[in-house]
């Protein structure tokens, strides 16, 4: 019984040895482990991070645009240009940009006056009428709003405003007009359908036709308007009147193409042939891809360019803190069934294509 004894108090020794030994080990772990966890602590925050995040804050704000554009539904070509606006002066390409259509004048000078307001870094202006800007332009130049036109050029002095990418509308007009001039017509009796009147666009494409008659090189026989919004539907009442009056034509210049298409209509209605082999002759303008199937099938003659792609340019200019000063002009092209290609078509038409062969009327 005694040996017995002795076994179970060296067993109890050994039990105890172990405990104290493992209790001295969990001790070490713990001892080990808590430098990481005060390693851990500086990744709750330096104070001085916070510095850097609002630097990049203020590297990546946004740039103030205001843009005074015209209504897309004035045409093909404002609706192409308005688009293009919107595309490129998005957020996503680091702009603040707010774009007001209208195509009233003092409408558009309202606008231009609540962007300067607001403190716009740039303001961009399509007139819808070339006169009456010089206050508001001054007071955008007295706030340090840099003014940028586009499009159509304002009658106000080149000391109000930085840069203008325009089409040049007098170039488009002389080119419309020496192609009328060089059709070998005789006498050239001419129904001239304007745009919104007082515009720059109106203006420039219908000065050289005034200067050819002008000059005696051809009659004007209808001269009528399209209105402020250049509707098909008041074209057509143009040349339906020339028609009800019996007068005598053989060339329509209808100075933007939903003109021209309302133009046509009338003359199918009144069974007047047209186009290539016709006997009335057919231009447009704007380049709207509609339009340059109907050249390209002889259903009319001719169409002049006017390029309505101005914002990705200004927006390098922007971008890149380079702005030119004055006036510059975008190149632009007249075709008629002659020389129009389907590669023309594709790279400088606006709008939905109808496809080849198909004629719009």
């Amino acid at each position: 019984m005694k040996g017995l004894k002795m076994k179970k108090s060296l067993l109890w020794m050994i039990v105890l040895i172990i405990s104290i030994s493992m209790i001295a080990a969990f001790a070490g772990c713990a001892e080990e482990a808590a430098p990481a966890e005060e390693a851990e602590a500086p990744a709750e925050e330096p104070e001085e991070a916070e510095e850097p995040a609002e630097e990049e804050a203020a590297e990546t704000e946004l740039i103030k645009i205001g843009i005074v554009n015209l209504p897309p539904e004035e045409s093909g070509y404002r609706q192409a240009n308005v688009e293009d606006m919107d595309t490129v002066f998005s957020q996503e390409n680091g702009y603040d940009a707010k774009q007001t259509n209208t195509a009233d004048n003092s409408e558009q000078i309202a606008a231009a006056t609540g962007y300067i307001r607001d403190a716009v870094d740039y303001l961009l202006i399509s007139a819808a009428n070339a006169s009456g800007w010089d206050d508001t332009l001054k007071s955008a130049k007295d706030a340090g709003v840099t003014v940028i036109l586009f499009d159509r050029a304002i009658d106000t002095d080149s000391s109000n405003y930085q840069a203008a990418l325009l089409s040049d509308m007098a170039y488009e007009g002389d080119m419309a007009t020496e192609w009328v001039l060089g059709l070998g017509l005789d006498p050239i009796n001419l129904v001239l359908i304007r745009g919104q009147l007082g515009c720059a666009a109106e203006i420039g494409r219908s000065q050289a036709v005034l200067d050819a008659e002008a000059a005696g090189e051809l009659n004007i026989v209808a001269d009528g308007t399209g209105g402020d919004t250049w509707s098909l539907e008041e074209a057509r009442k143009v040349v339906d009147a020339a028609i009800a009056a019996n007068k005598e034509f053989n060339v329509i210049y209808a100075q933007n193409d939903g003109m021209a298409q309302g133009a046509v209509q009338a003359l199918e209605a009144a069974g007047i042939s047209h186009g290539k082999d016709g006997d009335v002759k057919v231009i447009g303008f704007d380049f709207n891809r509609f339009a340059l199937r109907n050249v390209q099938e002889g259903y009319w003659d001719a169409d002049m360019q006017c390029n309505p792609r101005q914002a990705a340019e200004i927006s390098k200019w922007i971008q890149s803190g380079d702005i030119p000063s004055g006036i510059i002009y975008q190149e632009e092209l007249l075709v008629t069934t002659e020389t129009i290609t389907d590669e023309i078509i594709d790279k400088w038409g606006i709008n939905d294509d109808p496809g080849k062969g198909v004629i719009t009327r």
